[in-house]
């Protein structure tokens, strides 16, 4: 009985580990983790086999390349630890367990951040918003020019009129206020990303895989708007599917 139930708890073992490596491949997608991850795993296996056969001397240095290489992985994807605590911090992790509850003045909110989109899209105004949930992007609002002013669409077509002072950079919101603009933000070196994105987009992949923000985008060469969630970015959105994105995403 002890040997059946020891079994059992190895397969649950063998298993967790596998799911959560499988995890980590999925969520470090498009970086270099893991070939870096997929080297020490093999180290880690030749390190068991020179361990069964009894070599000392190998399995020792192997050993010490590992420990080594664990802190390496944490010094070298510091921005990916970063955001998985971001997400475990700010997100409402056990959210199946609680209530959901919308703030009522979102959809205006939304609504105004859609047509103005939808405005700028036809007139190719390039834009680049950002949308603050649970963190407070402090430091992403000192670097612009503070504002605190109403959500609507005529001020945020204003910014990022072409003439404007403040066009360049990203307009930040938070808590029903535009707070900031000019804004500068983290840009991205995701492999993932296709060549043919700017720096708009590029920026708001930065900063989406940094925090739980929400970004959205206008291209100034085609017009077409573009959504970034979790360092994500979904290209090519319709005022519509963009509405539906954010009524869904976000939760004050």
């Amino acid at each position: 009985m002890n040997f059946l139930a020891q079994n059992i708890t190895n397969i649950v073992d063998i298993l967790l580990v596998i799911i959560i490596i499988i995890f980590l491949f999925r969520w470090l997608r498009g970086t270099t983790a893991p070939r870096i991850i997929t080297g020490l795993i093999l180290v880690y296996v030749v390190w068991k086999v020179v361990s069964i056969f009894h070599l000392t001397v190998l399995s020792e240095i192997l050993g010490q390349i590992i420990q080594v290489g664990v802190i390496l992985l944490v010094i070298i994807f510091q921005p990916e630890v970063r955001k998985f605590l971001y997400i475990i911090g700010n997100r409402k992790f056990f959210k199946w367990f609680t209530k959901s509850s919308k703030d009522e003045n979102i959809e205006d909110d939304i609504d105004a951040i859609v047509r103005a989109c939808k405005r700028m899209s036809s007139s190719q105004t390039g834009a680049l918003i950002i949308i603050a949930r649970r963190n407070p992007l402090n430091e992403v609002i000192e670097t612009g020019e503070q504002i605190d002013a109403v959500v609507s669409r005529e001020l945020i077509e204003n910014i990022f009129f072409k003439n404007s002072p403040l066009h360049d950079g990203a307009v930040v919101i938070k808590q029903h206020r535009i707070v900031a603009a000019r804004c500068i933000l983290p840009v991205s070196k995701s492999e993932s990303l296709p060549g043919s994105v700017g720096l708009r987009h590029r920026s708001a992949v930065g900063i989406t895989a940094e925090t739980d923000a929400i970004a959205v985008v206008v291209s100034e060469q085609t017009g077409k708007i573009a959504l970034s969630i979790y360092g994500r970015l979904l290209q090519d959105v319709s005022p519509t599917v963009l509405k539906q994105k954010l009524l869904g995403k976000i939760e004050m």
